[in-house]
This record gives structure tokens, C-alpha cells and sequence, in this order.
């Protein structure tokens, strides 16, 4: 049994929603202002971007008007991951993996493959600002706090690596050698820590973002994929094959929970003011909500969403989730406060990847 610290409320609002390898350095950058990747877009509203897996491009839906959609292109760039958006909100990092992960992250048979990329993506115009291009496969790429660099996961089935890029010249600042499998790669809420989800490994390697050295490396449940970020101190991994969410407190590094679901977990957010730990279940396309009794997170209800939920972001007051559904093809709109979805808005195919400027 873990004894874990009495959680407190983040006054702000913090939403949720990787060796060498060749870059466009400054020179090339005029180079991109001509990359064909559709019309030039006006993209001056609420919006959330949501990432179509098979249908290789980002669906943009306006928030004040939900039936309201534009689409960016991706320059023939195959299976979209995971997207980010800077903290200014004027660009987002969406990583090419050129396979199909909606059926889960087992890292097995996939270094072979080309195409692998991050693609950097001016958030107004939807024009392509960048594209990194990687040896190996990103599940995602993470801006750290401040915007002045990009994180990347490289997945390796022996040595992987997080790539970290500075924003001001795509000039590669550091490689940092980690598990086995990396997944996904993210950032604690305040900035302090990052952690690398290693799936083979069934490790979260824990990094200084200033030293840029590996603090500590934390044993979790098997084949962990993230480890998503909360604003109550700690981040909670998605341990897929175990069926259990990993709870790790962000200042100490160690383990305080493991929460067991009985299904598979496809993703974790946390919502400060409701004090909810939101789980996405893939296999019954639903999220399944949990809040704390006696210090142990315990189960309360689920709501349905639809075939193989994803991705959950919060809006910024809080009072909306969006879910992504990859097998439903669709994004659930979800009022917080009584849990009942509202809205369902057709996408393109297995949508994943979900985030949101306002």
C-alpha cells in the first residue's frame, strides 16, 4: 500500500488534451512557405484539432459552431498520431508514424519502416511551417513550457530516444537515451519533469528538462503508453496489456496508486474542479469516471461515446470533454457537469490525436 499526498486544486486551468536524424535548418524554411498542403485557412475561432488517422489529415472544428469544419492536409503523410499545440497556441506538432496504432502500441515489427516524421503546422493558417524528419517512429512530439523547444519520442526496440529540437532554428540540442519501446513522451503540468513511457520495458523514465539527464526510471504496469499529465501533481500511465492506470507522483517520482479497470485504457485526464480521473475504455467505447474515496481512486459511472474511445480534452472553463472515437469514426461532445454527451460530430477515419486552442 502507497501512502500518497492530499491532492490540491491548480488554481489555473491546465488542459490535457523522440542518434542522429535530418532537419530543415533556417535556410530551408523558405523552402516551406511553397509546400502544397491545401488552402490557406482562417482559422480565427474556438477550434479543436483532431487528427484523422486513415484518412491522413487534421479536422478542424469551430467550438462556437460545432457543424462548422475545415480540413489541413498533410503533404501525403501517412497515419497522423498525436498532436500538440505551443503554449503561444500558434502551432502544432503532429507525429507521422506511417502506422496504423488504433488497435494498440506493441512497438513490435515497426523499424523498418520510412515516412516517419513530425510535421509543424501553423495552428490560424494550417500551413506547414516544418517537417522533422526521424529514423524511427514518433508516437508524438510535446513543445516543453515555454515554447522554445520540441520534444520528440524515438522507438526502439532495444535503445530508444527522446530527440529535443529548439523551436528558434530546428536545430537538434539533445539526445537522451531511454528504455525500450518508447511511446509517448510528455511534460508534467508545471514543467518540472518529462516522462517517457517505454512499452517494451514497462518503464516511465523520468528526465530533467533543464539538465536534460534521466532522474530515475519507474516500473509500471505492462506495455505503458503515456504519461499523461494532471494538474492535481502527478501523471497517470495507461498500462494497455495490465488493464491498470499507474499513479506517479510528479515531485517525488514514485508509484502512489495502481488502479485497476478491468479494460483496456486508451488514454487519462484529469479535470481539476470536478476532481475526476477520466479514463478512456477502447474496448466498450465508453469513458469511465473516477473520483477518490479514503485517498484511492474509485469508480463512479461511465458514459457512452462510441467504437474504440480515444482521446479526451477538456475546454478551457472546463464545462465541455471531447472525445475521440476511432472506430465510430466520430468525436463525442460531453457535458461535464452531468456527464451526458450532447453532440455527436462525424470526422474522418480512426480519428486519435484531439487538441484545443481557445
Amino acid at each position: 500500500m502507497f501512502s500518497k499526498k492530499p491532492k490540491t486544486l491548480s488554481i489555473a486551468f491546465l488542459l490535457l488534451a523522440f542518434t542522429s536524424c535530418n532537419f530543415h535548418t533556417e535556410a530551408d524554411m523558405d523552402d516551406m512557405d511553397d509546400m502544397d498542403n491545401g488552402e490557406v485557412l482562417n482559422i480565427n475561432y474556438p477550434a479543436a484539432y483532431v487528427v484523422n488517422g486513415e484518412s491522413n489529415n487534421i479536422e478542424v472544428l469551430n467550438l462556437n459552431d460545432i457543424t462548422h469544419k475545415e480540413q489541413i492536409s498533410l503533404n501525403g503523410a501517412t497515419f497522423p498520431h498525436h498532436i500538440n499545440l505551443s503554449p503561444d497556441k500558434t502551432k502544432l506538432a503532429v507525429a507521422i508514424t506511417s502506422t496504423d496504432l488504433s488497435g494498440g502500441h506493441d512497438p513490435g515489427g515497426m523499424g523498418d519502416m520510412d515516412g516517419f516524421k513530425v510535421m509543424v503546422l501553423n495552428s490560424y493558417t494550417g500551413k506547414t511551417e516544418n517537417e522533422i524528419m526521424l529514423p524511427k517512429m514518433p508516437h508524438n512530439g510535446v513543445f516543453n513550457t515555454n515554447g522554445s523547444e520540441l520534444w520528440i519520442a524515438q522507438e526502439d526496440e532495444l535503445q530508444s530516444q527522446v530527440l529535443v529540437y529548439n523551436t528558434g532554428n530546428w536545430s537538434l540540442k539533445n539526445t537522451i537515451n531511454v528504455g525500450k519501446g518508447l511511446s509517448e513522451v510528455t511534460f508534467s503540468t508545471d514543467g518540472t519533469k518529462v516522462f517517457a513511457a517505454n512499452t517494451v520495458d514497462a518503464t516511465v523514465s523520468v528526465i530533467d528538462p533543464s539538465t536534460k539527464m534521466v532522474i530515475t526510471t519507474v516500473p509500471v504496469g505492462k506495455d505503458p503508453v503515456g504519461a499523461w499529465p494532471a494538474a492535481n501533481g502527478y501523471v497517470y500511465v495507461d498500462n494497455e496489456t495490465d488493464r491498470t492506470v499507474t499513479e506517479i507522483d510528479v515531485a517525488s517520482g514514485t508509484v502512489t496508486e495502481t488502479i485497476n479497470l478491468g479494460y483496456k485504457p486508451g488514454y487519462v485526464a484529469y479535470h481539476p474542479a470536478q476532481q475526476e480521473l477520466w479514463v478512456s475504455d477502447a474496448t466498450n467505447g465508453q469513458i469511465v469516471f473516477y473520483k477518490e474515496n479514503n485517498n484511492q481512486w474509485t469508480l463512479q459511472g461511465s458514459i457512452p461515446t462510441g467504437a474504440d474511445a480515444h482521446a479526451i480534452a477538456f475546454s478551457h472553463d472546463g464545462a465541455t470533454a471531447y472525445v475521440t472515437n476511432q472506430g465510430a469514426n466520430t468525436v463525442s461532445v460531453i457535458r461535464v457537469a452531468d456527464h451526458t454527451v450532447t453532440a455527436t460530430i462525424p470526422v474522418g477515419k480512426k480519428p486519435n490525436g484531439l487538441t484545443i486552442r481557445q
